[in-house]
C-alpha cells in the first residue's frame, strides 16, 4: 500500500504541532500484520530522537483512539505503530527531498517505464518546477516529472553517510575490536 491520504491528514497537524515535518504515512501488510508507519523529521537536522518518535507516537494514537471511540476508526483492523525518523537511506517522498539531497545517489522506481527503463540509479542533478533530473551513469542524464516518480529513496553511500551526521551517539555502545593473529602468510588488506 502506498502513502495514505485520510491517515496523512490526520497525522500531519500532530506532526506540525511539535514542529516536525511529516514524511511519509503508510499503511502496510495483511489482516494480522498490519503496520501504520509513520517518518518524520525535525527541519533543522533532519532526524528525530527517541523522545521526539515517543512523543509523535502518543499524540497520533491520541488522535487514532479518539476517532475509535467516536465509531470513526479509520484503521479498523488491528494494527501496530511505527514512529521513526527516516533514516540515511531514506525514502524520497516530496519534490523538496529530491532538491535536497541533489549531489547523492537515488533509486527511482517509475510508476511506469520511460524509454525502456522502469527503474533509474543515479546521482540527484537537481530539480526545476516539478522536473527532477538525474545522472545514470551508462545513459547521462535524464528527466522525469515528479508525477512519473512510483517510489524512490536514497542510496546508502559513503557520501551520504558523511552528509548525515547523527544527533547524538551517547547511549551508543563501543565496540572494542582486538586484533587477531592471522594465519602465517596472510595479510590485512584494511590494517598494512
Amino acid at each position: 500500500m502506498a502513502e495514505t491520504p485520510d491517515l496523512t491528514a490526520l497525522i500531519a497537524p500532530e506532526a506540525a504541532a511539535l514542529g516536525f515535518d511529516l514524511v511519509r504515512v503508510k499503511l502496510f501488510g495483511g489482516k494480522g500484520d498490519l503496520t501504520l508507519q509513520v517518518m518524520a523529521e525535525r527541519p533543522d537536522t533532519r532526524q528525530l530522537t527517541i523522545e521526539d518518535c515517543a512523543e509523535l507516537s502518543r499524540r497520533i494514537s491520541d488522535v487514532l483512539d479518539t476517532l475509535e471511540a467516536e465509531g470513526r476508526d479509520p484503521i479498523t483492523d488491528e494494527y501496530r505503530l511505527e514512529v521513526s525518523s527516516p533514516g540515511i537511506d531514506r525514502p524520497l517522498t516530496r519534490l523538496k527531498d529530491f532538491a535536497d539531497w541533489t549531489g547523492h545517489e537515488a533509486r527511482i522506481v517509475l510508476a511506469a517505464p520511460i524509454e525502456g527503463r522502469k527503474v533509474l540509479t543515479g546521482l540527484l542533478k537537481g530539480v526545476e518546477d516539478d522536473r527532477i533530473t538525474i545522472y545514470l551513469p551508462k545513459h547521462g542524464e535524464m528527466e522525469i516529472g515528479y508525477d512519473q516518480v512510483g517510489t524512490a529513496k536514497l542510496v546508502l553511500t559513503d557520501a551520504l553517510i558523511a552528509a548525515t551526521r547523527p544527533l547524538s551517539i551517547e547511549g551508543v555502545e563501543e565496540e572494542e575490536i582486538e586484533d587477531e593473529a592471522l594465519p602465517e602468510g596472510i595479510e590485512d588488506e584494511g590494517h598494512k
